[in-house]
């Protein structure tokens, strides 16, 4: 099979839903031995930190959320880009998932940022330049999710979705680099592709399992959140109406 049939196959919303369907509980089982490892391993094993205490365990959440809030960012641009380009279905039925899943881990990002900023900072919320960039993620998802509700007509509501992410992109540069431009209470980048990491082996192995586990539940979430859609946008043709046991005449 060549790499455009593979291609225009993944985009076949029929083909999507009873291939993912193996999928599942592969990555439910990953899911949970990942996240389980990760919590049991950071809360209860890792030593406390010399200067925060056991406040600082709060990471193994918020580090995470923010990594895939970040990457889910892309994932929807990238979707809404191949919906806009090529018209493909799949792509379009993922951005209303995508966007909504981003929202809530931003949002994860954000409360468990602030429970950490409490007795770290003095207080919950400070207008620092990575903490306001990421309020403005959430505010993009948020203003994704809507226009989808905005519009009578699907396409056009998939359209501006999609112009909407991908303007949107400008900002997750800006989140990862705050740190460094300007003057900032949050602390560097925990994990930094070309350097060592800061923390010590025993509170940053737990950390990478939990990233890991994130990132399947967020794969886990967005495939179920995808075949949700596709039933629901699917729920007149043949191939549906068989599946949930309907007279397909």
């Amino acid at each position: 099979m060549t790499f455009t049939q593979w291609f225009h196959r993944l985009g076949s919303p029929r083909w999507f839903y009873q291939a993912s369907g193996k999928w599942l509980p592969w990555l439910a089982a990953a899911t949970l031995i990942l996240l389980v490892a990760g919590l049991v391993w950071g809360l209860g094993f890792a030593p406390a930190d010399a200067k925060q205490g056991n406040s600082f365990r709060i990471i193994y959440i918020h580090v995470p959320a923010a990594f895939l809030a970040l990457a889910g960012y892309y994932v929807m641009a990238v979707a809404g880009a191949i919906g806009l380009i090529w018209k493909m279905k799949l792509a379009e039925m993922a951005m209303r998932p995508a966007a909504t899943l981003g929202a809530a881990l931003t949002f994860i990002s954000l409360f468990t940022g602030a429970l950490w900023g409490k007795p770290t900072w003095g207080t919950y919320w400070v207008w620092d330049a990575r903490i306001t960039s990421m309020l403005v993620l959430f505010f993009l998802y948020l203003g994704v999710i809507a226009l989808h509700y905005a519009y009578t007509s699907r396409d056009a509501a998939t359209r501006a979705g999609a112009v909407l992410a991908l303007v949107g992109t400008v900002n997750i540069p800006i989140i990862y680099k705050s740190v460094d431009w300007w003057y900032t209470l949050h602390q560097p980048a925990t994990i930094k592709l070309t350097e060592a990491p800061t923390m010590h082996p025993a509170m940053f192995q737990p950390l990478v399992v939990m990233i890991l586990g994130f990132y399947c539940f967020y794969a886990l979430a967005l495939i179920l959140g995808l075949r949700a859609e596709i039933l629901h946008r699917e729920r007149r043709t043949r191939w549906v109406r068989e599946l949930i046991g309907e007279d397909a005449v």
